[in-house]
């Protein structure tokens, strides 16, 4: 029995269990709102997980580290090096996106090495596989799709994307009606080209009930990816992003009644005012399916820097009830990432999880921050080193002019605003004394 199964046959599995000393939060609710799909545990069921990550109401806004090589550059050693970042710095999943070389192999040592849940984007391996066979990029089958899914799941995958609601009428649409930054997402692009080859519907969409079997067979959670997701903030909540929105949340209803745990995929490029507004439809649309979003990216020109403005709409989305957010690093729009550029993208949006969750969890996400003023108005700066989310670089910043961890920083040195009152207070308490 699935998860959704379990919960809604009144039982608390394991996971369960896990998710909720994690999260602090009762078994009986994390069952309940299991049951009506508005939490997923992200586990295949063949697979053992040194760390549990559940995306859904209540619950700490989750992070998702990409990696994966690509067709241009594939390096087994780096990639690995961004398994060993995610799980030091707390990635809550990776999605291995690897689309050339030796597809296979790599997703298998990602899983093996990963602490935490793997993603994949199997249409990928597709695409590739015809390649390598000499074939016309789209002349897969989908036969060919619904196998390379199954064998990416049985390798214990726990989570992936399947672009289910580009349809071929959306991509007709999509050729009468262009775009300013046209279809951004490698997944939707692929679906939507085999749609208008061969004049038929999107298996994804079309056999949707044979995909609901094969991932309740591993209770995997489908991610329904947004194919047609804005490229750039002039295509926010146009036709195409809302009509795929509304076929997604469809067909997520439909996976709960099946007993599949659904989230949805979401918005890629938005202005800051749309943010909100377009979490509220997702959860209003799925009844209340977790919503991952991608970004959320407020201006097209940070290039360099999406990272950054990524994590500044991402910051908003979790504030209004985003459930797991993307990562994007310094490379996003320019280059494969590298592993130290894995790792800032990964720290921007850490801190940007946490501050969303400061408004969405309140008391609970607040607790850090207390600590941390504590700290700082005692200076015990080995307690703040420890409760930032990247030690070493705040260490190392801390003793560029200076090598211990004692009294007041560089910054301020003698006129410490922690040192100079209570220097006058002492000296009026003294005078008491006397």
């Amino acid at each position: 029995m699935t998860q959704i199964l379990q919960a809604r046959s009144g039982n608390i599995t394991e996971e369960m269990r896990k998710v909720s000393e994690i999260e602090g939060i009762s078994p009986e609710k994390i069952r309940d709102r299991v049951a009506s799909g508005r939490i997923v545990i992200l586990k295949n069921a063949i697979r053992n997980l040194k760390r549990y990550t559940a995306l859904g109401e209540g619950l700490s806004t989750k992070v998702n580290v990409n990696i994966g090589a690509s067709t241009d550059h594939y390096n087994v050693e780096e990639e690995l090096r961004k398994v060993e970042i995610a799980n030091r710095y707390g990635a809550d999943s990776i999605m291995d996106l690897t689309d050339g070389g030796d597809i296979d192999s790599l997703r298998r040592m990602v899983i093996e090495r990963a602490e935490m849940p793997v993603g994949t984007v199997p249409i990928y391996q597709v695409y590739y596989e015809m390649v390598t066979k000499r074939k016309y990029v789209i002349d897969f089958t989908p036969d060919d799709l619904f196998r390379v899914i199954r064998r990416q799941l049985s390798d214990g995958v726990d989570f992936i994307t399947v672009h289910t609601g580009v349809t071929l009428d959306l991509s007709k649409k999509l050729m009468e009606r262009k775009r300013v930054a046209g279809v951004v997402s490698r997944g939707g692009t692929i679906m939507a080209a085999w749609s208008l080859h061969n004049q038929q519907e999107n298996p994804l969409y079309s056999e949707f009930d044979y995909l609901l079997e094969i991932a309740r067979e591993y209770d995997v959670t489908l991610s329904l990816g947004d194919a047609l997701r804005p490229g750039g903030i002039a295509d926010a909540h146009d036709e195409f992003q809302v009509a795929e929105l509304v076929n997604n949340a469809r067909l997520a209803r439909r996976a709960k009644e099946k007993g599949v745990q659904v989230m949805i995929e979401g918005p890629g490029h938005m202005p800051l005012d749309q943010i909100e507004m377009d979490i509220r439809l997702e959860k209003e649309l799925s009844g209340g399916v977790p919503y991952y979003v991608l970004g959320i990216l407020p201006t097209d020109v940070a290039a360099g820097y999406d990272h950054i403005a990524g994590a500044i709409g991402g910051a908003i989305a979790s504030a209004h009830g985003a459930d797991m957010l993307c990562y994007l690093t310094p490379a996003e729009h320019l280059s494969l990432p590298t592993p130290e550029q894995v790792k800032e993208g990964l720290i921007a949006f850490k801190i940007a999880a946490h501050v969303g969750d400061i408004v969405k969890l309140g008391e609970r996400a607040r607790e850090r921050d207390r600590e941390m003023s504590l700290a700082r108005s005692s200076l015990n700066w080995l307690k703040m080193f420890s409760l930032t989310f990247d030690q070493e670089r705040a260490k190392q910043i801390y003793t560029q002019y200076k090598e211990r961890p004692l009294g007041s920083c560089t910054m301020c040195g003698d006129l410490c605003v922690y040192l100079v009152l209570p220097r006058v207070t002492e000296k009026l308490e003294k005078g008491k004394s006397l």
